[in-house]
């Protein structure tokens, strides 16, 4: 992220006034990428549409079949020429937003940009099982860095505009604005910054409004069936919450599993590829509804009423095609089949409680919706945004206790099997094999900023200043509590809730901002905190 160089003075002079520039400077971000999404998701949908004529059309003429298999071919050739060409489009998305965010990584910008806009609308359009929101938040990553790029930024306040445009992919994908701001607090940052939050509201809510023109003012899930379940009935949750948990874990290690496969086997990377495309035109001449990101499927739920081994069917059909299509390194996310398969685990536990645990029939949709939350909390590690994102995308905010409680129960019983977050564990992998090429770049001489909060009872929490090892060549230059802005002198004792902003140089910021985050941030092997010497 080589940025506009600064002398320290200007540092300080544009820190001063930067809650105003970032306001135009998001609009400008959420604008474009909401356009961006926006085109996206048109031709992804049109695409969809012809294929899943052809598919319908070749499950009741032979001669039909051999054709959809070329064409399906002939795009798989087209993907892995283009993940040859640029292997960060490969996956989600997500894992390289972090490493960029986390200073780990560099990309190029265009590249990815062009190849997972067109690769991604091929893979959406072909009914691979993937979703559009990786995809989106990583282009709308590319997008708020490119402008920054083009419009001369220092270094830290291009993080703000990437992190903008990662806020509006999402939210342009799901039409969910707030999830988007809290993703890029809970899962991109993992930290509350006022600037992020200011400047990833604002794009995101930008976005939104743009995405709504195209595709209207209604929920991207739209459940006619959701009753207030009475509070007597919470205790199935506690077993909603388990079950789900244990198909995070599943789901986690089936996709490391199954990426750690294809990445050792030795076929051909263009016959890996292909893989997942043929497998999809099978299914989807013989069960379409279980080809895509899965919106229909979860829609159907709601209109159709499954027995039970018709579903578990289903779930182990979406468990493996979700597998194959990300193992094999398309471009696509797993936020939309994460979702889809826990609304199928949801469903069998509503029908096994509502049969056998005396559950009404008329919460079975609950069921389906609660689910979801808590596997996306299971799997990302990212509670508040499962939270909020259902909450959105179903527009109610009526069962938010119950999304609470299933969503905590489902984090615990993964925390408890020992799962680890899929998107750290994705960038840990991407981080082993990646080259040169993408190593993070920075300018050696120039200045940047880095910003970080303290945790309740992290290993700075309570301690001054004085007392803790800093990083070498950084330095701290303020302390905000609240609204107040604290000189940080040594005798400062520091706080959980404390916000440090700390100037350090470009090439040695990803090991700086490495050490603050063990410093500033909790982690059960602080709880012996008093044992340690910082």
């Amino acid at each position: 992220m080589e940025g506009k160089r600064l002398k320290i003075s200007e540092i300080f002079k544009r820190t001063r006034d930067i809650k105003y520039r970032l306001i135009v400077d998001s609009l400008i971000v959420g604008a474009v990428t909401g356009i961006f999404i926006v085109v996206y998701r048109i031709l992804a949908l049109k695409l969809a549409g012809i294929f899943n004529r052809l598919y319908a059309v070749a499950s009741q003429n032979i001669i039909m079949i051999p054709a959809v298999f070329i064409l399906l071919a002939s795009i798989a050739f087209i993907i892995s020429e283009f993940v040859k060409k640029e292997p960060m489009i490969s996956g989600s998305g997500i894992p390289q937003l972090e490493g960029i965010l986390s200073r780990k990584l560099s990309i190029n910008r265009g590249r990815v940009l062009f190849y997972k806009f067109v690769g991604g609308i091929l893979c959406l359009g072909a009914g691979l099982s993937v979703g559009r929101e990786g995809p989106s938040v990583q282009m709308g990553g590319c997008i708020g860095e490119k402008i920054s790029k083009r419009t001369k930024k220092p270094d830290y306040e291009e993080v703000y505009l990437t992190t903008c445009g990662a806020s509006a992919g999402l939210s342009a994908a799901f039409n969910a604005p707030m999830s988007g701001v809290m993703f890029a607090l809970e899962e991109a940052h993992k930290n509350f910054s006022p600037m992020i939050l200011l400047s990833a509201m604002i794009a995101s809510l930008t976005a939104d409004c743009i995405a709504k023109q195209f595709f209207g003012i209604i929920p991207s899930l739209k459940f006619q069936q959701l009753n207030v379940m009475p509070i007597k009935y919470y205790w199935v949750l506690i077993i909603l919450g388990i079950a789900v948990g244990i198909s995070g874990v599943i789901f986690n290690s089936g996709i490391l599993k199954t990426q750690k496969m294809f990445k050792e086997s030795k076929i051909d990377k263009n016959v890996k590829i292909m893989i997942p495309f043929i497998l999809t035109g099978i299914v989807g001449m013989i069960s379409p509804i279980l080809i895509g990101g899965g919106h229909e499927l979860i829609m159907e739920l709601q209109n159709r009423d499954f027995i039970l081994i018709t579903l578990v069917v289903f779930l182990i059909i979406k468990f493996l095609l979700t597998f194959i299509c990300f193992g094999s390194g398309v471009p696509g996310g797993i936020f939309f089949p994460l979702l889809v398969l826990g609304a199928l685990v949801g469903n069998i536990v509503g029908i096994v409680s509502i049969r056998y645990l005396g559950i009404p029939s008329i919460y079975i949709m609950n069921f389906v919706v609660l689910a979801m939350a808590g596997h996306f909390a299971a799997i990302v590690k990212a509670p508040i945004t499962g939270i909020i994102l259902i909450s959105e995308m179903t527009s109610s905010l009526v069962h938010l206790l119950p999304l609470a409680i299933v969503t905590v129960i489902a984090q615990l019983t993964s925390d408890i099997l020992k799962s680890e977050p899929i998107y750290e564990s994705l960038l840990n992998r991407l981080l082993e094999r990646s080259n040169k090429t993408n190593e993070y770049k920075g300018a050696s001489k120039q200045k940047t900023l880095l910003e970080v909060s303290i945790d309740m009872d992290c290993l700075a929490d309570g301690k001054k200043i004085k007392e803790i090892k800093w990083p070498e060549t950084s330095l701290i230059v303020a302390v905000n509590r609240g609204e107040k802005e604290i000189i940080p002198k040594g005798d400062l004792k520091l706080i959980h809730g404390d916000f440090i902003t700390v100037m350090t140089s470009q090439d040695k910021s990803p090991y700086v901002l490495e050490e603050l985050k063990r410093i500033s941030t909790f982690t059960y092997s602080n709880e012996e905190n008093n044992k340690i010497q910082i």
